[in-house]
This record gives C-alpha cells, structure tokens and sequence, in this order.
C-alpha cells in the first residue's frame, strides 16, 4: 500500500486513508477545539502524510509515523491561534496530589469526553503527557512554557478531571436511588 502510494497511486491513498482516518481523527479530536477543526487538522495532517511519505523509512510502526505528524499538525494548529493557556481559578489552589484512581473509574467513552471538556491549556498538556507520554521538558519545548508550567498545566487537568468524576458519580448515586 504504501509503495503503491509512493507511486502516486490515487487507489492506495484511498486505502492509507480509509485505513487509519479513524484513529487519526480521534487523535486530532483530543487536541481540537471543535470537530470541524479536528476534521481540518486530519486533512492538512493527511496532506503531509502524503507529500512526506518518502521520508518514512519503514523503520518503526507506520502507524506512530502517521501519528505524530498527526499530532505535529494539532499542535502548529494550536499554536497559530497564539493561545495563551487559560486561568480558570485552580491557580490559587497549592498543587495537592491527586488520587490515581479516580480518572481509572472512568469508561474510556467518558474520559474522551471530560478531556475534550477540560480547558484547552490543560487538555493539550494532558493529551501530550497522559496519553501520549511525551516528558514534562518536551512537552515545553513543543509548546514554549515552562516544565514547571506543564507540570501545573496536568495537575490542574487531573484535578478537575477528578472534580468532574465526583459529580458523575453524585448523579449516578442520585439517578440509582430515583430510578
């Protein structure tokens, strides 16, 4: 397939994509503000696939190579929207630790939903370390803070995510009692 692609073949860059635009798009969904602009970023992403498609050198899993230009491409988004990460209170709060367990209680269907509800400056840092493992240094080299601040930038996601479980199993304690 990919051979075929480095021939130009229109037929097998139909299957690369019907092939990984899926999971792609959930990548790009994690990072996007919206889902129109998920769908921007998987497009721009697949153009650069297949204009860099040369440069893979079919070492390593394609998939990881096509990930992270999907992710490079999320996060040039990103920055070109010249965010400045939000403040949203929890700055006064002393950093205290959070309970592991807590965001592990969650089906996988709700945590892509709370992640895709936390504040952008927050989402984008817990996407990069959380779920894609990236270090708190090169998390800020990607995005021009501080380690200290993507360090703070994942305890206040986890901490909200955590205030977000509490009050789902609230509803869920309330709902099982009222049925």
């Amino acid at each position: 397939m990919i051979q075929g692609c480095l021939r130009g073949s229109a037929q097998h860059q139909r299957l690369l994509y019907e092939q990984f635009a899926g999971k792609m798009y959930a990548v790009c969904l994690r990072y996007a503000r919206a889902q129109a602009d998920a769908a921007d970023i998987l497009q721009e992403g697949f153009v650069k696939v297949f204009t860099k498609l040369d440069q893979f050198h079919f070492q390593g899993s394609f998939e990881g190579w096509i990930r992270r230009i999907m992710i490079n491409t999320a996060l040039r988004a990103y920055q070109k929207q010249r965010f400045e990460f939000e403040s949203s209170g929890y700055e006064y709060f002393p950093d205290a630790p959070v309970e592991p367990d807590a965001i592990a209680a969650l089906s996988e269907a709700e945590l892509l939903v709370l992640i895709g509800r936390l504040p952008e400056g927050y989402r984008v840092v817990f996407n990069l370390v959380a779920v894609e493992g990236y270090s708190h240094a090169e998390v800020a080299h990607i995005l021009g803070i501080q380690e200290s601040t993507s360090r703070s930038q994942l305890t206040k996601a986890r901490r909200w995510l955590c205030e977000q479980l509490e009050i789902i199993q609230k509803i869920r304690l309330q709902s099982s009692l009222n049925p």
